[in-house]
């Protein structure tokens, strides 16, 4: 006679809506924080960042993606965002382009000062797909910066 043995764990999922600016959870509750597509929407993005810190737990990670400035794919082209900063900085003055959901275009390195410098988060890492980008950032194991 053949005896199986079966485990079952009981996960408990939940869905909670909230402000990214003043999440309801506690300090370092979190081993992973996600943000699709969305940190265009933010309305303070540096208030949310920081606060997804707050609530990673030391080695925790944020992974989030969102849009690039639309220049950013002929930085790509010509091997560096910055050659073409000065055609960025006259799409982002222009204004094209935002408004309703969109409140901003980031570029890549707003985007690496706002999460390491800003909110103390390290080891950014990244894939760009034109003007999509993908990243990945962990908080600091035991409060301190790598």
């Amino acid at each position: 006679s053949t005896s199986t043995s079966t485990s079952t764990t009981s996960t408990r999922l939940s869905f909670v809506r909230a402000d990214v600016g003043r999440l309801p959870f506690a300090t370092g509750s979190f081993d992973a924080v996600h943000a699709g597509a969305a940190m265009h929407c933010w309305p303070s993005p540096s208030a949310a960042v920081a606060e997804i810190s707050r609530v990673l737990r030391p080695g925790g990670v944020f992974i989030a993606s969102t849009f690039l400035d639309p220049t950013s794919m002929l930085g790509d082209a010509l091997g560096s965002d910055e050659m073409v900063q000065p055609l960025s900085a006259a799409f982002r003055e222009s204004g094209l382009g935002t408004g309703g959901a969109f409140n901003q275009f980031w570029s890549e390195k707003e985007l690496r000062d706002l999460t390491t410098g800003m909110c103390g988060l390290e080891r950014f890492e990244r894939k760009r797909e034109r003007q999509f980008i993908f990243f990945s950032v962990r908080k600091p194991e035991g409060g301190r910066r790598e």
